[in-house]
């Protein structure tokens, strides 16, 4: 099939790369007489089809000059062939590790190099998506799609009524949606990193490329667990040279808990019960720690920002792991699932496999987005007004939630 795709190719050897008995794709890894190093992928599925046919799509977007922007490798496509009422595709192979969202923040040198990574996307320039006529969403739309994708959650019957008002709320509050649309990759989880040497040699999975909200690409690195995520925090910060809006971590953090709601709507779709009840139970849970460890909320005007400690409170405690499915359940788009809640682990579920639990599961990480413009607390008033009422009262700045910054807790705003 290669050979059939790639005019002249020679082929001198070639290893498997499907990743586990169920996984979406057949993939081989082909060594070329002329030394070049490839990999043909054919899909399994149905989902996987359309996911490829998009992917395909954003890589003939992403020209050379788009490409030459990025500090990292790109897919190239070298050629396709039909097989099987689907079809062969044959890109250059990339060569390096996949880790997880944890050991992508274990050190400071890979965390600044996903930070950057991440960023350099976000700067790139907007035209050549509208170009090749991909989703452009605006502040508004992004927001609307929320609303709509809450109100079908709702209208499930299933989700928890403390669930439906925190996420109203913080569509209600439009200083929440007040940002610039950015190039976005719309599908970035741990495993879209390719690494060499601790740095990001390579980005893979474009299917989703669009121009949209920024928070996307986000949460699931601001619920990694590794000590230095703040270091990609901040290199992503640094790459957007002020670029970034204060709200992102808040609407991150919305996003994040949003893929339950996917993942219970899922469940409804293909009728799988395993799959409603083990959504349900996270819904329930996240409630349970949303009223138990923190009183933040998603909104401004409501209420404070959630703050790092109470994000991974919240997160490191909801279950993450899927119940077992028989052969028969229809299978999982890997859209519905990211590493919010470990898109790896959703993924070795479904393969019939389980991901080991790293001992330090459940340790804290001190983040600290205090260099966010507005990520630290506000009780819903203004600043002149609670200056005012501090001096009337004769109280420092930390009456009115903010403490003096040897006490202040890391923070974070996934």
């Amino acid at each position: 099939m290669a050979t059939a795709a790639v005019p002249g190719l020679e082929v001198s050897a070639a290893r498997p790369r499907t990743n586990g008995s169920g996984g979406a794709f057949d993939a081989v890894e082909l060594h070329a007489t002329d030394g070049r190093h490839l990999i043909i992928r054919v899909p399994r599925t149905q989902s996987a089809e359309t996911e490829q046919s998009a992917d395909l799509v954003a890589l003939r977007a992403m020209t050379t000059g788009i490409r030459s922007r990025l500090p990292f490798g790109v897919p190239v496509l070298l050629g396709q062939a039909p097989f099987g009422g689907t079809r062969a595709i044959v890109t250059e192979f990339l060569d390096g590790d996949v880790l997880s969202a944890d050991d992508l923040t274990a050190h400071d040198r890979i965390a600044e190099s996903v930070g950057t990574s991440i960023a350099a996307i976000h700067s790139l320039p907007s035209g050549f998506v509208g170009d090749a006529g991909l989703t452009r969403e605006s502040d508004g739309e992004a927001r609307d799609s929320v609303v709509e994708l809450i109100g079908r959650a709702s209208d499930t019957g299933r989700l928890p009524a403390a669930l439906l008002r925190r996420w109203e709320e913080a569509t209600d509050d439009e200083s929440l949606w007040r940002f610039r649309s950015t190039v976005v990759n719309g599908a970035l989880t741990s495993d879209s990193f390719i690494v060499d040497e601790e740095r990001v040699s390579a980005i893979l999975g474009w299917s989703a490329l669009a121009v949209g909200d920024p928070a996307r690409d986000l949460h699931w690195l601001l619920t990694s667990r590794g000590p230095s995520a703040e270091r990609a925090l901040e290199a992503y910060m640094v790459g957007r040279s002020g670029g970034a809006d204060g709200a992102l971590p808040q609407r991150a953090l919305l996003y994040g808990e949003l893929e339950l709601a996917r993942w219970l709507l899922h469940g409804v779709e293909a009728r799988d019960e395993a799959i409603i009840d083990d959504a349900v139970g996270m819904l329930d849970e996240l409630v349970a720690n949303v009223h138990d460890r923190t009183t933040e909320t998603l909104s401004h005007h409501t209420g404070p920002i959630l703050t790092v400690d109470g994000v991974e409170r919240l997160l490191d405690e909801t279950p993450r792991t899927t119940p077992a499915r028989d052969a028969s359940s229809p299978e999982v788009s890997s859209a519905l699932l990211t590493d919010s809640y470990d898109f790896s682990e959703f993924e070795l579920s479904e393969r019939g496999e389980r991901a080991p639990v790293p001992t330090d599961a459940t340790a804290p990480i001190p983040l600290d987005l205090s260099d966010w413009g507005d990520a630290t607390p506000s009780d819903g008033s203004s600043k002149d007004a609670a200056s005012k009422d501090a001096a009337s009262n004769g109280r420092s700045d930390a009456a009115t939630g903010e403490s003096d910054a040897d006490e202040r807790p890391s923070r974070t705003g996934s």
